[in-house]
C-alpha cells in the first residue's frame, strides 16, 4: 500500500486529520515517509542543497565559534549535540577543523541526534570516529556545550491557521483526492499568536510550529550550561506576519524544483515552512534560555573568517576550479546568507560576546 492509500485510510477510519498530522505522516511514517525512507534527499542527486554540501569552509566556519564557546566555558570536557545531521557533512567538517585542536578534541564528545535509521546509517558511514547517537536529548542529561541545529525545524511538522471570523484551523479530508476543510483552532494555536501578541488580519493563512516550542523547552531543560546554535531560514514575527506573506510560506522540494502542493508525490518530496525566530527566542526565554544574538548566515560566516578559511583551504589544494569557489562565496554570504538566519541562546553564561555575532 502507497503512503497516499495509508493516509487515506486512516481518514476513512478517523475522520479528517488536521494538516500538522498529515504533514508527520507524509514526511516520517515508518520506511515510507519522505525522511524515513531510502532514497537521495541532499545534494545533486537529490531535492535540495544544504549549506554544508556545498564547502567544507561552512563546517570549519561553524567549528571555529564552537572553538570560542569551548573556551568561554572553561576549555572543560565539551559536548556538541547536533540535530538531524543529514548525511553527516556538516559534522565531518567540523570535526575536521577542531581536530587541529588537540586540547578540545581530546575532551569533545559529538552525539548526533536522529531518528531516521536510513539517515542514521549514511552518517555512520562518513563518521568513523568521535561520534555517537542517541534517539532522544532527554536520554542525556547535564550537557555543557553546544546544542546545534542546521536547518531542522524548517521541517517539523506545523498547524496551518486561517483567520475568517475567529482563527481556524486546517485540516485533511479525502474525496477522490485529499480536499481541505476549516475547523475552529484550539487554544494552543490561539494562545501561540496571543504570546507572541500578533493580529492577523481576516484571511491570513499562516503555520504554527508548536513542535519547535516543545523542542526549545526540552532542550532547555538537558542543557546544564552552554549554548544553542539554530540555523534555518525564517524570519521574526514582524517579517513572518506582512501582508504579501498572507499565503503562509510552506514550499516543497521535489529534483531541485519548488512547488506548493503538499498533496502530490506523498514521501517523495521535502515538504518546509519557514521558522519563526521570535517564538523560539520568546520560549526559549520562558524555559531558561538567554538570546545571545541573532543575525543572518552571511554576516555570521564573515565574522567568524569564512573567506579566509576558504582561501586556505583553497591554496592547500591542487586543481581547484576559483570560477566555482567564487560562486560558492557569493551563494553562502549573499544569497543563501540573506535567507539564512543564525539565532545563539545561551544557559548559565552572562553576556559572552560571540565572534560570530560580532559584525
Amino acid at each position: 500500500m502507497t503512503l497516499s492509500e495509508i493516509i487515506k485510510t486512516r481518514i476513512r477510519e478517523e475522520g479528517p486529520i488536521s494538516f500538522r498530522d498529515y504533514m508527520e505522516m507524509a514526511l516520517y511514517y515508518p520506511g515510507l515517509g519522505y525522511y524515513t525512507s531510502n532514497r537521495d534527499k541532499i545534494g545533486e542527486a537529490g531535492d535540495f542543497y544544504t549549506s554544508s554540501n556545498l564547502t567544507p569552509a561552512f563546517g570549519a566556519a561553524i567549528g571555529r565559534q564552537l572553538e570560542e564557546m569551548w573556551e568561554i566555558l572553561g576549555k572543560k570536557p565539551f559536548t556538541v549535540i547536533e540535530f538531524g545531521a543529514g548525511t553527516g557533512i556538516l559534522a565531518r567538517d567540523i570535526l575536521a577543523y577542531l581536530k587541529h585542536n588537540d586540547p578540545l578534541y581530546e575532551k569533545l564528545h559529538y552525539t548526533i541526534i536522529e531518528k531516521s535509521p536510513e539517515m542514521r546509517e549514511m552518517e555512520k558511514k562518513m563518521l568513523p570516529e568521535k561520534v555517537s547517537w542517541s534517539g532522544s536529548i532527554q536520554d542525556l542529561t547535564e550537557i555543557s556545550g553546544c546544542i546545534l541545529s542546521n536547518e531542522l525545524l524548517d521541517n517539523f511538522a506545523i498547524h496551518q491557521v486561517v483567520m475568517n471570523d475567529e482563527l481556524m484551523e486546517v485540516f485533511v479530508d479525502e474525496d477522490h483526492g485529499f480536499t481541505e476543510l476549516l475547523r475552529p483552532a484550539g487554544h494552543e494555536l490561539k494562545n501561540y499568536l496571543e504570546a507572541l501578541d500578533v493580529h492577523l488580519p481576516r484571511g491570513f493563512r499562516t503555520e504554527i510550529n508548536l513542535d519547535a516550542l516543545d523542542w526549545i523547552k526540552e532542550i532547555a531543560i538537558a542543557l546544564h550550561r552552554g549554548f544553542v546554535l539554530t540555523i534555518d531560514y525564517g524570519y521574526p514575527s514582524a517579517e513572518l506576519y506582512q501582508d504579501y506573506r498572507n499565503q503562509g510560506t510552506l514550499i516543497c522540494y521535489n529534483k531541485h524544483r519548488i512547488n506548493e502542493n503538499p498533496y502530490q508525490d506523498i514521501g517523495q518530496q521535502d515538504i518546509t515552512s519557514h521558522v519563526n525566530f521570535t517564538a523560539l527566542h520568546h520560549w526559549g526565554l520562558k524555559n531558561g534560555l538567554e538570546g545571545c544574538g541573532f543575525t543572518d548566515q552571511g554576516h555570521f560566516l564573515r565574522a567568524l573568517g569564512f573567506e579566509e578559511i576558504l582561501k586556505e583551504m583553497i591554496m592547500r589544494e591542487e586543481g581547484i576550479n576559483y570560477k566555482k569557489e567564487i560562486y560558492l562565496v557569493n551563494r553562502l554570504l549573499y544569497d543563501m546568507g540573506r535567507k539564512y538566519k543564525v539565532l545563539i541562546q545561551s544557559k548559565g553564561i552572562p553576556d559572552p560576546g560571540l565572534r560570530g555575532l560580532s559584525s
